[in-house]
């Protein structure tokens, strides 16, 4: 867009400044048409500017602080500008040049001039054609699909990280400053209310509740402002932070998300928490969000929200601001959802079953063929015919010489996975409480290799096989049957499933190590076997339950040898059997209790125990080691992960990120998966936290 400058090009005072944004325009060049938005602060039309269409901010001047607080939206539209200008190393001052093309790229709404003299104060900015997101969503009752609440999800918290490196606080986001362009990507609109980090101290709370006037059509009875979008400690008059725009960020994509009005049923056939409902008025309102922590409804799963969308939104309006994410950990936890999502969709396409050449192992069709396999439903089979029979036992390992007033621990529990970096997911993982008994709870955690079929597998029989084996085993007996009929059962299996077909595959030998914690009454069995690991939180200190199954370790390396099998030092590590386990080498982290691990420590190593992988038996064996442990009263938590998490991160580093914690047990899960994937981790990531005694999630530390 060309538009005349006149010299001096500059606003009434001289603060600004630009070779290229005109900054007053004459008359001629400009014609407003219709208000497309309105408020009490300002009125935005639909506007032609040189020939081209444009969306003009007119400000509503009634005093002279009115002309102060446009100078001062000015004044950071030039500050946007600057930061882009230093960056390409030039020394621009009052320069409005560089926003043109990368605010728009970043998200934030470009300028394209100003008038900044008497008698008519404007912003011209460039028109997004599909309006702003309130509009979008409440008038034209827009549903987006999943995938694009994703994309305007991400694009939305690059534009507030981008503004928060700045040291700038956006202070109003909310569907309505949100333009979309013809893509549907959204621009953050109306700096009006954004201040400098450093100056907040100077602003008057009351003020700027005071000013938050209505926007987009929002104004409800009794209600004021941007009430609905405010962080609690906003509404506590307490100081605000970049955590607050994270707060309404959080309010603004569950509305994305659900299509529903914070706190009011518009386009919702039933809301438990609603100001049209249950006759809130602003004061109750305020109270009711700041005292009983109400939120609006969280989106539902037949939303299309994963669980993992839905931790981050409960994180962001988390009342606590310290609890709530940055912006750059909020991206990389949308990025991991679109991930896991992609990974998904791509499993429900493999339906077929195909017959495959014989001879093409490594053909696309093969890896089509492996991939279409439903290993879950395979696993299942088992998994209920098991349950069926273990209805007709009634031995649950009642042990009589259990006291009746010993310790029981009281248990919550959450879990958390990730395919992290890598393209597909082959962690599993699956979490049954009171199995059969208030007093039995079984978690567990597989971690395939060389695809995720054995995991698969073994997440839905393990748990089938353990029921059965209640009635007739101890507890230790049952969970090592449990892990060797699984690996006996999905071997099987596979060799079935390759017969019918014709198939020959030399090289497909999937497996999983494999991780289950077993507690019944006030003892905890561990069965371990790989290099997934448990760990209990006892008075604040770390206490290992498994070991780590790898070929470094001379035990194992002896038990290879005496089951006649081959262990070898190949370069720079040691290989299990003539193929070496190639698909195993892992990063291994020594272990430690109570001390961080220096990460040139580390070392390429492979395990020696799992289940699955036929072509290495007897070698690698699926029996696990099992540890049993007596819960006491000082027992906190029990943490157990795949080696994504450990790869990166000590026990004690996992000790002191649950202090700085909301005890929750999902939130924790996460916390500590994304602080793995932060970390570099390359691995997928799956971490199950089990708290042993009550807590609160208002409780920051123990």
């Amino acid at each position: 867009m060309v538009v005349e400058i006149v010299e001096p090009n500059t606003c009434i005072r001289g603060c600004c400044r630009s070779d290229s944004i005109p900054l007053h325009l004459p008359p001629s060049s400009y014609s407003l048409s219709h208000p497309i938005a309105r408020g009490a602060e300002s009125v935005v039309y639909e506007a032609i500017l040189d020939g081209k269409k444009v969306a003009v901010k007119k400000p509503i001047l009634s005093t002279s602080e009115d002309i102060d607080k446009f100078h001062k939206e000015l004044q950071m539209l030039w500050s946007l500008s600057l930061s882009l200008s230093l960056s390409l190393s030039l020394s621009l001052r009052n320069n409005l040049n560089a926003i043109n093309s990368k605010l728009d790229h970043l998200g934030v709404a470009k300028l394209v001039a100003a008038h900044a003299k008497p008698v008519n104060y404007m912003f011209f900015f460039k028109y997004y054609e599909s309006g702003n997101l309130a509009d979008k969503l409440h008038v034209e009752e827009w549903n987006p699909s999943f995938d694009e609440v994703l994309r305007i999800s991400i694009q939305l918290a690059k534009a507030l990280r981008y503004l928060h490196n700045l040291g700038i606080i956006h202070r109003d986001v909310k569907p309505a400053n949100i333009l979309l362009d013809e893509n549907l990507l959204p621009h953050l609109a109306d700096f009006g209310l954004a201040e400098y980090k450093k100056d907040l101290k100077q602003v008057s709370v009351e003020n700027w509740r005071s000013s938050g006037k209505p926007t987009g059509g929002f104004h409800k009875k009794k209600m004021v402002g941007t009430l609905i979008y405010m962080a609690p400690e906003i509404l506590k008059r307490e100081m605000h932070s970049e955590k607050s725009d994270a707060y309404s960020f959080g309010i603004t994509i569950n509305e994305l998300l659900t299509g529903v009005v914070p706190y009011t049923n518009l386009r919702a056939e039933v809301q438990a928490h609603t100001v049209l409902e249950m006759n809130y008025s602003e004061q109750q309102l305020t109270a009711a969000i700041v005292s009983e922590g109400l939120r609006p409804a969280l989106a539902n799963l037949d939303s299309g929200a994963p669980t993992g969308l839905q931790h981050l939104i409960q994180r962001c309006w988390d009342a606590n601001p310290q609890n709530r994410p940055s912006f750059d950990d909020i991206i990389l936890e949308l990025g991991h959802v679109r991930k896991c999502r992609k990974t998904v969709e791509e499993k429900k396409k493999a339906v077929v079953e195909p017959s495959i050449p014989l001879g093409d192992e490594n053909s696309s069709s093969l890896r089509n063929y492996q991939a279409s396999i439903n290993w879950f439903t395979k696993g299942e089979n088992f998994s209920k015919s098991s349950c069926i029979a273990a209805d007709s036992c009634v031995r649950i390992w009642h042990d009589p010489l259990t006291d009746p007033s010993a310790y029981h621990p009281v248990l919550s529990w959450g879990s958390f996975a990730t395919c992290g970096r890598r393209e597909t997911m082959e962690d599993t993982h699956f979490l049954m409480p009171r199995m059969r008994s208030e007093d039995i709870h079984v978690f567990g955690i597989f971690d395939g290799h060389r695809g995720a079929a054995a995991a698969e597998f073994s997440a839905r029989a393990l748990p089938g096989f353990l029921q059965i084996l209640v009635s007739t085993k101890s507890p230790s007996d049952a969970l090592l049957e449990a892990f060797v009929k699984t690996d006996v059962a999905f071997r099987e299996e596979l060799d079935n499933h390759r017969k019918p077909k014709g198939v020959v595959q030399k090289d497909w030998h999937p497996g999983c190590t494999a991780i289950v914690a077993l507690i019944v009454r006030n003892k905890l069995f561990v069965a371990n076997a790989g290099d997934c690991r448990a760990m209990l939180c006892r008075a604040s200190c770390a206490h290992s339950l498994s070991k780590d199954h790898v070929a470094s370790c001379l035990d194992e390396r002896e038990r290879i040898i005496r089951t006649g099998g081959q262990v070898t030092w190949v370069v720079d590590t040691w290989r299990v059997g003539p193929a070496a386990l190639q698909y195993m080498v892992r990063e291994s982290v020594p272990r430690t209790s109570c001390s961080s691990v220096p990460m040139n420590l580390l070392s390429a190593d492979v395990v020696t125990r799992s289940i699955g992988d036929s072509d290495l038996k007897p070698s690698v064996t699926a029996e696990p080691e099992i540890t049993e442990t007596i819960l006491s009263v000082e027992d906190e938590y029990l943490v157990l992960a795949s080696d994504g998490l450990w790869d990166v991160m000590s026990e004690a580093e996992v000790i002191n990120i649950m202090k700085d914690t909301v005890k929750e047990a999902g939130m924790c899960s996460k916390r500590l998966a994304t602080e793995a994937a932060e970390r570099g981790s390359r691995d997928n990531i799956t971490v199950i936290v089990v708290f042993l005694r009550p807590v609160s999630t208002a409780e920051r530390i123990f």
